[in-house]
């Protein structure tokens, strides 16, 4: 194992294990100050008081790990005549660094509060204008290239900035939006990070992909209390930070430069890859949106009508359901990799096909009884 893999692992380790030595101790003293979630509303599915706060200790298991295990510049390249592209490039990975820290942290105090006492929507916003300022303007983090989809190339800067925004913003509340079934969210930003992980690691970017794999070991850990029956729920607190993070791996793996991927993955299209990956938060996103704004209701109106209902409706219970989710996430994954030789538009549709058909296959599915 050479020094890149040795600081991935151990760093995914760490995560892991932050996480499950000092959940239970969260967990109760949630449960003594009563920060719960109550059972009751109709579109709750939990039938007892769960602690709502787990988030607190995702993000303080990714900080800690991510900043213990950040490499140094010795152990990017070791070579005289790669200085100064090492400098380069540890010049860049700390600017990446030291804003998604800066953005976490803003993130996470507005996730605390709305699992607390609540955040009003126009703060809330105003909080995420901050935080998309800080990671697309300061930062850098964003789309510049489409690579031939739809056929777009370079972006104009103005463009770049505002696409990038809305990326930004999608992937936060797509990833917020779906946690409603135990270990659903968790299980999809699992295999999220670790496909962007890997992606990135095969790049040549350690500083990145040590991002991913430690989302990925405190997810990893996570799942250990939120399986169903959970013990604890992420909360905003988690969902923002975890959809912060996807959303900085997808538009990095857009614009990376893919000179050091194997053969097979230079093939694949950036954009097609990085949304294959989040596929199932943006399309259940894209098809509750649609549906609540044809009858007439808010788009942002919570209600019933997500994948995962459906699929308890059908009796699958909240383990068949999230395995089933997983399932979809994996294989749209798969089908990118089929489709990658294949022009960028033609890959896209089939792939964005394939993932609504599969997305609207249990609605087309009687009801169970047991629903």
């Amino acid at each position: 194992m050479n020094p890149h893999q040795q600081i991935l692992l151990f760093s995914a380790l760490t995560a892991f294990t932050v996480v499950l030595l000092t959940m239970p101790s969260l967990i109760k003293v949630a449960r003594m100050k009563h920060l719960v979630d109550e059972p009751g509303e109709n579109r709750k599915l939990h039938q007892r008081s769960v602690p709502t706060i787990g988030g607190i200790i995702i993000f303080a298991a990714i900080i800690f790990s991510y900043a213990l295990w950040f490499p140094r510049g010795e152990a990017l390249d070791t070579t005289d005549a790669g200085y100064r592209e090492l400098y380069r490039l540890m010049g860049a990975a700390y600017g990446d660094f030291k804003h998604v820290i800066a953005a976490m942290v803003l993130l996470f105090f507005i996730g605390v509060k709305d699992d607390i006492i609540g955040f009003s929507p126009v703060k809330k916003l105003f909080g995420h204008m901050i935080v998309g300022y800080i990671l697309v303007v300061m930062a850098g983090i964003r789309i510049s290239d489409m690579h031939g989809v739809l056929g777009f190339y370079e972006l104009p800067p103005s463009v770049s900035i505002a696409f990038s925004f809305f990326v930004y913003v999608v992937v936060v509340n797509a990833m917020n939006l779906i946690d409603g079934v135990d270990g659903l969210a968790g299980g999809v930003g699992l295999i999220a990070a670790l496909a962007y992980g890997t992606w990135l690691y095969l790049a040549g970017d350690v500083a990145l992909a040590l991002l991913a794999f430690v989302l990925a070991g405190a997810l990893a850990a996570f799942l250990v209390f939120n399986m169903h029956p959970a013990r604890v729920f992420m909360g905003d607190s988690g969902s923002l930070i975890i959809g912060a993070i996807l959303a900085v791996l997808a538009m990095k793996v857009v614009d990376h430069d893919t000179a050091k991927l194997p053969l097979k993955l230079q093939q694949l299209p950036t954009p097609i890859f990085a949304m294959s990956v989040l596929a199932y938060p943006l399309v259940d996103t894209l098809r509750v949106f649609v549906v609540r704004m044809a009858r007439g209701n808010s788009p942002f109106a919570a209600d019933r009508n997500h994948i995962h209902h459906r699929l308890l409706a059908l009796g699958l219970g909240h383990r068949g359901t999230t395995f089933s989710i997983y399932l979809y996430a994996l294989a749209i994954i798969a089908l990118s990799l089929v489709t990658r030789k294949w022009h960028p538009n033609i890959g896209l549709m089939v792939l964005g096909v394939t993932a609504l058909a599969l997305a609207l296959l249990p609605f087309a599915w009687p009801k169970s009884n047991k629903g």
